[in-house]
């Protein structure tokens, strides 16, 4: 996927979940208030986050499109891992202020200050009709994600999961509220705001992995031995160390070559190393090797690499 097109899908999803969450950030905490259910109003304050730090992402997103410059010569696509920690961010104070709004509503039932009385039909069929949108954008936006390797894409579907529970359980107390189990309705919000923030801890650990380049993992590094597994020349890889930018990476190789070889020829395996990483593994920006004389008997941290007889 060209990095155009890439860049156009991940800020499409940002802006069709940052409309439909508008779209519901007025409907429940209108029909919160005047539907008088708890849970909904407390949905509704969900989206109404959800729309603050939608807006804050597409300023990152189209901000991270810029091309390398003389001071990011890699690109500014690390703010995508910047954008996802924002909406981990929001999304963490969101369910703060979830579960105190819960925890406010059940105490005035039980001390009776609260005059609620279950909440409305009308209440009822949002929260219901909110699951099947959120439903619908969760998919489509982790497809989104896991096609382009957006984080913040990645995030704000996590997100949009969220949502479902929040609207389901939401839905679940007003049902439950109608019946005459009125704590049921903040107890539902108390729930989700649980749901909520352990999805929020996870976003940032995740966006942070990327920022603090938590890389590369075994998989990675496997996949590149095995490529170089029959390039000749090489008679052991010492060293991978990679970096992530965005969802590109770059990585810095060292290798062990015959003593006796030319400059022109540890040059020419240098080149065949770059290429091959660059063609065979996707995402793959920029390619570093670093070769010297193999020692006779290899670092214990070196992986032994076939050699073309």
């Amino acid at each position: 996927m060209d990095t155009d097109n890439r860049q156009q899908r991940g800020m499409f999803a940002v802006h069709l979940g940052l409309a439909a969450n508008a779209v519901l950030a007025v409907l429940k905490t209108g029909i919160g208030i005047v539907g008088h259910s708890p849970a909904l109003l407390a949905d509704g304050i969900n989206s109404t986050s959800d729309v603050a730090y939608g807006v804050v992402v597409s300023v990152f997103m189209r901000l991270s499109g810029k091309p390398a410059d003389r001071e990011h010569p890699y690109g500014h696509d690390r703010l995508e891992s910047i954008a996802a920690v924002v909406i981990g961010a929001f999304v963490i104070t969101t369910a703060i202020s979830i579960f105190w709004s819960a925890i406010d509503n059940i105490y005035e039932l039980y001390s009776g200050q609260s005059n609620f009385l279950g909440a409305s039909r009308l209440a009822l069929w949002i929260a219901g009709a909110t699951v099947v949108v959120k439903i619908a954008l969760a998919l489509w936006t982790k497809r989104v994600g896991d096609q382009t390797r957006n984080t913040a894409v990645i995030a704000l579907a996590a997100d949009h999961r969220n949502d479902i529970f929040s609207a389901l359980a939401a839905t679940i107390g007003i049902i439950f509220g109608r019946m005459g189990f009125l704590w049921i309705d903040p107890l539902a919000g108390g729930l989700v705001s649980l749901i909520i923030l352990k999805t929020g801890i996870e976003i940032i650990r995740q966006a942070s992995a990327d920022l603090m380049d938590t890389l590369p993992g075994k998989g990675l590094s496997r996949q590149i031995t095995d490529l170089l597994h029959e390039v000749p020349g090489i008679e052991y890889i010492e060293d991978i160390h990679g970096h992530r930018f965005g969802p590109y990476l770059v990585v810095n190789i060292t290798v062990g070559v015959a003593p006796d070889i030319t400059v022109a020829e540890g040059d020419k395996i240098a080149s065949r190393i770059e290429m091959i990483l660059l063609h065979q593994i996707e995402f793959m920006r920029r390619v570093f090797v670093h070769y010297h004389p193999a020692a006779l008997r290899p670092p214990q941290v070196a992986t032994p690499v076939g050699t073309a007889p």
